[in-house]
């Protein structure tokens, strides 16, 4: 079975035709902070069967520890695989930005000694605090403490160039499974949490914001750290919003995702576990 996958824009493509293996959800900091999301589903595949369609010359890349570089696409900012990066021969290849079903499904996750305040684990999958038993690997101390719920919970990138503060009360906060935030934030969702556009105060980094709208879409616009293809906030001026991925904030917000929106979309391997209403699209405004 050949496996495809490619960035928002389209810019980077690439394929396998090599089983996939390991397929997990990572909890860590700075996975994250990589996504702006709930945490990140990856799985490997041998580099033998992998290659890049298109777009080798639109990756960027950010060194977030010693051993580890995260390669994004320049224009949108998605988390793309890296043929440079492997592990025992294999590619790490992120599920929120394959193209099409997969028999696959998550087998464990790890790193939950570093989870959000808001990810409550609710599957019956193994659940390690940081990698499951059998793999060598350095476990890199984790990002600073976060504090406990605040009413101005911080934000910041992977690099930490961008950091922002929320000061607007929030109006909603939803994960949200439609096919352009998978392929956006490279996760099986987006969480976000949703102010009013003068309820987030840019702290520094203004220089770094770099964003990719969707052609076709009225609104969808994805904001990322040029640097480290962090995920930051977007100001959607015309509606009076600020639209924050819940993966970048440094605090407990103290809210909670409130409801699933397009389910509809969701991925095929993504299995929805909690008992928060779902909807079909978009949330309902009344």
């Amino acid at each position: 079975m050949t496996v495809r996958g490619s960035c928002l824009c389209g810019a980077v493509a690439w394929e396998t035709d090599t089983p996939l293996e390991h397929m997990h959800h990572c909890h860590c900091g700075r996975c994250r902070k990589a996504h702006g999301a709930a945490y990140a589903t990856a799985a490997m595949c041998d580099v033998s069967g992998f290659g890049y369609l298109r777009g080798r010359q639109h990756i960027a890349r950010y060194a977030s520890s010693a051993d580890l570089q995260r390669a994004f696409c320049e224009r949108c900012g998605s988390v793309v695989p890296d043929d440079r990066q492997l592990w025992n021969g294999n590619v790490f290849l992120h599920m929120g930005a394959l193209d099409g079903d997969l028999p696959e499904r998550p087998a464990f996750h790890m790193f939950t000694g570093s989870k959000a305040p808001w990810v409550e684990i609710r599957d019956a999958l193994p659940a390690f605090e940081a990698y499951p038993p059998g793999i060598e690997a350095n476990v890199e101390p984790d990002l600073p403490p976060r504090t406990p719920h605040t009413e101005t919970p911080r934000g910041s990138c992977l690099c930490g160039g961008v950091a922002f503060t929320v000061t607007g009360a929030p109006v909603w906060s939803v994960h949200c499974h439609c096919s352009r935030c998978r392929k956006a934030r490279s996760a099986a969702f987006a969480s976000n949490l949703v102010t009013r556009a003068d309820g987030v105060q840019l702290l520094r980094g203004e220089d770094l914001l770099a964003s990719w709208k969707v052609p076709e879409a009225r609104w969808f616009t994805t904001v990322f750290c040029r640097r480290c293809g962090g995920k930051v906030p977007r100001f959607d001026r015309e509606r009076d919003l600020a639209i924050v991925p819940m993966g970048a904030l440094d605090d407990d917000p103290g809210l909670r995702p409130q409801a699933h929106i397009f389910v509809g979309s969701k991925a095929s391997w993504d299995a929805i576990t909690d008992d928060l209403p779902q909807h079909e699209a978009q949330r309902p405004t009344a």
